[in-house]
């Protein structure tokens, strides 16, 4: 099995897109699981299954900056 370099990307007005290899880890250091190729990770901070996007950005009106 090849790895898969990491690749994160900004995601206009939303999450953090995040592809590839990667070792997620709570603010404690604890392993967190990646289940898909692809997580997508909250920066608005309202959602409710922080680290993971669920789409609460899009209610909220979150904006990024260009």
């Amino acid at each position: 099995m090849t790895s898969e370099p990491p690749r994160i990307t900004a995601y206009p007005d939303g999450p953090l897109l995040v592809r590839g290899d990667v070792d997620l880890r709570d603010v404690d250091g604890n392993a967190i699981e990646k289940r898909r190729r692809t997580v997508a990770l909250c920066r608005c901070g309202l959602s409710t299954i922080k680290p993971f996007c669920d789409g609460t950005h899009k209610p909220a009106g979150f904006r990024t900056e260009d």
